[in-house]
């Protein structure tokens, strides 16, 4: 807690009648001065208050500073700023980490946009992580196996011809530089529903609601951890079912199927974007299939904390979890990538918590 006493005094025009007022917590005077008025605040107030909006680092921004951020829409819900930025602070880094609201079609421009302006690297969510493929200069191979971008690195090609990070370039930035794009949400995914849900992926039988970009590597990537049975739902059924042809073809000894199943689950995945408002309805027909049926289930969303779907589901009997771990997991190594360094992954965890929750 911070202990200065000394009061700030700023003098601002134009004159106005003398009054006393509170500002977001912060004492106000204001007495009337010849032609001016004197507000007097109380700096310890002022900082407290500023270490709360920012919640990074002391260092204040400088024509040195370098951005990450993340792209999507809707995006005023994301918990990535407050995780990244702490991870930024605990590195000591000078960079800064912003959410944008950015439309499909304005998706290019605004990498481009990102590109020309030497940010360090992007996150990507809904619903750009499919779009963004064929929009990458360079792809590792993360990209190539699960099919979508929720990560971009930027960088520089040095003298030597070597594609470096482009925060490496300290000196003088590159005369060329490249968006390389990967995708962190698989390894994710199955972290998060091992140690939130304990679930065995091995020989389960899942049930995935959608198959845009988060659904679609879900899916593949339960297939890859050996999953006895998939079944895929999805509004565009033609999108589901190029989801499961491409699992047929890579994982032979997974059944894929279109639709509900007529038996339990152990495990129901909502992967499309209904529940991040309050009004949107179930993501499942419950006439084709109940949540009684499901032992667990798994919503990405993490915030609102409790969707209608884990709520139906608890009540049903289902363990339940949001997507908190899969946002944790994802971001820590989309500082790996951007840093070279360690992600502080309980700090993150901590800012997360604090964001989501309140605690």
């Amino acid at each position: 807690m911070c202990q200065l006493q000394n009061p700030l005094s700023l003098t601002l025009s134009p004159r106005v009648a003398a009054g006393r007022g509170n500002i977001s917590g912060a004492s106000v005077q204001c007495a009337e001065v010849d032609r001016a008025t004197t507000l007097r605040f109380d700096l310890c107030v002022l900082a407290d208050y500023n270490l709360r909006v920012s919640d990074d680092s002391l260092n204040a921004i400088n024509a040195s500073t370098r951005y990450c951020a993340v792209l999507g829409r809707p995006i005023r819900h994301s918990a990535s700023p407050a995780m990244q930025n702490a991870a930024i602070a605990e590195a000591g880094l000078n960079w800064r980490y912003l959410a944008f609201d950015v439309r499909p079609e304005e998706l290019r421009p605004a990498l481009l946009g990102a590109k020309s302006m030497h940010f360090v690297g992007l996150n990507l969510t809904v619903p750009h992580k499919l779009l963004a493929v064929e929009m990458m200069d360079a792809y590792d191979e993360s990209v190539k196996l699960w099919g979508a971008v929720n990560t971009v690195r930027f960088e520089g090609r040095d003298r030597n011809g070597n594609w470096l990070p482009i925060h490496q370039f300290d000196d003088a930035p590159p005369e060329k530089v490249r968006m390389q794009g990967f995708n962190t949400d698989a390894d994710a995914i199955a972290r998060s529903l091992r140690e939130d849900l304990g679930i065995e992926l091995q020989g389960a039988r899942v049930l995935i609601l959608g198959a845009g970009g988060a659904g679609r590597v879900a899916a593949l990537k339960l297939a890859a951890e050996n999953v006895s049975e998939l079944f895929l739902v999805n509004r565009t059924q033609s999108k589901a079912g190029s989801v499961a042809a491409e699992i047929r073809r890579r994982h032979l000894n997974v059944k894929v199927q279109l639709g509900y199943p007529r038996g339990e689950v152990d495990l129901a995945i909502n992967a499309t974007s209904l529940g991040l408002s309050p009004d949107d309805p179930l993501p499942l027909d419950g006439k084709q299939f109940s949540l009684r049926q499901a032992h667990a289930a798994y919503d990405m969303i993490y915030r609102p904390a409790e969707t209608p779907f884990l709520k139906a589901a608890q009540a049903a009997g289902s363990r339940v979890a949001n997507g908190l771990g899969m946002l944790l997991y994802q971001g820590a190594k989309a500082f790996e990538i951007w840093s070279g360094r360690t992600a502080p992954i309980e700090t993150m965890r901590a800012a997360l918590k604090k964001n989501v929750y309140g605690i």
